[in-house]
């Protein structure tokens, strides 16, 4: 698929699909979350995209308090061997082309799938979530029985409630952007691949939901081509030295913002960069403009920024009152302050 192809395709694509292939496009790994009661269907919504879309294999582990690290480390495995529900043996629960692993222990012919959906990675223990990290910064996994490395590509999706528990620090700074789907937005994926099928046995307000998969043998619409080709362009597009300057003052104001506890890292400041090049071609331009600077800004830093506790704002050492400052600080949101930088910044034209 050439150029022009690819960015009439990427116009089509839903806010999810953007999060998921910029992702790809850049590899590196991303935050997705939503409300609780749409947290099903985007999980639904999510491996439905890995597999039509772009023709990846997935695998969605469930996180909780009591997962253990064995049983992350094994439950994100992608087994070849289907086992027979009605069997005694570990039992694969299947959804789409992606499914779920539980209680099934390493085997020979297992390996690491091209996504791995971590939902409520959150809840997860300390260690389970730095062996989440050491998974993105080395690219292997240990088993008791083997070590496994990532595929080419490979993404960790964390798929989480809005307002859920932070990741741990280090975890939380190596993801590369994070996103909020409003679940009034929909989710397009499942909508095309149903159909309502009335049965004549139930009452006539009685209806069964079928939800139909992409098979295999259609090609997907970003391919493994497609992903390295917008990553060759994304290395190649250029940042003029007026919207680099840009680039580093909403650098400098969020990090001198006073309800800015944290978040503003050397690595957060690679993603910011790395994500504004790898929109340009997404826009079918070889160029970063401000604009796409400003929707970096959003996305990066929405999961980074830590909010500074009202005793420890910078004013209080020279003798603020507690309760101004806590009046000041109060509703204010990641969210917030990225748009009260991006406001006070004069873009260059």
């Amino acid at each position: 698929m050439e150029g022009r192809g690819i960015f009439s395709n990427v116009q089509d694509l839903t806010d999810v699909e953007l999060a998921l292939l910029l992702s790809l496009v850049a590899n590196q790994h991303c935050i997705i979350e939503t409300k609780e009661e749409a947290l099903d269907a985007l999980e639904e919504e999510i491996q439905m995209i890995v597999s039509n879309v772009f023709g990846l294999s997935a695998v969605v582990i469930q996180c909780t308090k009591d997962t253990t690290l064995e049983d992350f480390s094994s439950g994100i495995l992608l087994s070849n061997q289907i086992t027979d529900d009605h069997s005694s043996s570990p039992k694969i629960n299947r959804s789409g082309s992606s499914y779920r692993l539980e209680g099934l222990l390493p085997r020979e012919d297992d390996r690491l799938p091209n996504v791995v959906v971590a939902r409520n990675l959150g809840f997860a223990t300390h260690q389970v979530q730095i062996q989440a990290l050491e998974l993105l910064r080395t690219g292997r996994i240990f088993t008791h029985t083997a070590v496994y490395s990532v595929p080419k590509p490979f993404l960790l999706v964390v798929l989480e409630l809005a307002s859920c528990t932070p990741l741990v620090k280090h975890l939380n700074d190596h993801i590369f952007l994070s996103h909020y789907h409003d679940p009034e937005d929909g989710f397009a994926n499942i909508e095309e691949g149903s159909e309502w099928v009335e049965d004549d046995r139930a009452s006539l307000s009685s209806v069964v939901h079928r939800s139909v998969t992409r098979g295999p043998e259609k090609e997907p619409l970003f391919g493994l081509e497609e992903i390295q080709l917008l990553n060759d362009q994304s290395r190649s597009s250029t940042v003029s030295v007026e919207v680099k300057r840009y680039l580093h003052d909403i650098l400098t104001f969020l990090r001198r913002h006073r309800a800015v506890a944290s978040g503003i890292t050397p690595l957060a400041t690679k993603h910011f960069e790395l994500l504004a090049r790898s929109l340009a071609p997404l826009h079918d331009i070889d160029f970063v403009t401000p604009s796409l600077v400003q929707l970096a800004a959003r996305k990066v830093y929405r999961h980074r920024i830590i909010i500074v506790a009202p005793e420890d704002e910078r004013s209080m050492q020279y003798g603020s009152d507690m309760a101004a400052v806590s009046a000041l600080l109060e509703g204010l949101t990641p969210e917030k302050v990225i748009e009260e930088v991006l406001v006070s910044i004069e873009a260059p034209l």
